[in-house]
C-alpha cells in the first residue's frame, strides 16, 4: 500500500487537496501499478507560526 504524507507551509483548500491527492493516486497507478484503492494520502499543514526560513546576514 503507498503511504504519501504532503508537508506543505501554508493550508489549502479542501477542492486543492482532492486535486493533489488525485493526480498523485493517478501517477501511482500509471507508473508504479498500484491500486487507487491502496493509496493513503496524508497532508500536514505548517502556519506561518510554526515554520521559519534561517537568514544569513552578508
Amino acid at each position: 500500500m503507498p503511504y504519501v504524507n504532503i508537508s506543505i507551509a501554508g493550508t489549502l483548500t479542501r477542492e486543492q487537496k482532492a486535486g493533489i491527492a488525485a493526480e498523485i493516486t493517478d501517477t501511482l497507478e500509471r507508473i508504479a501499478l498500484k491500486p487507487k484503492s491502496y493509496t493513503y494520502i496524508s497532508f500536514d499543514e505548517l502556519p506561518d507560526e510554526n515554520r521559519a526560513i534561517a537568514r544569513h546576514n552578508q
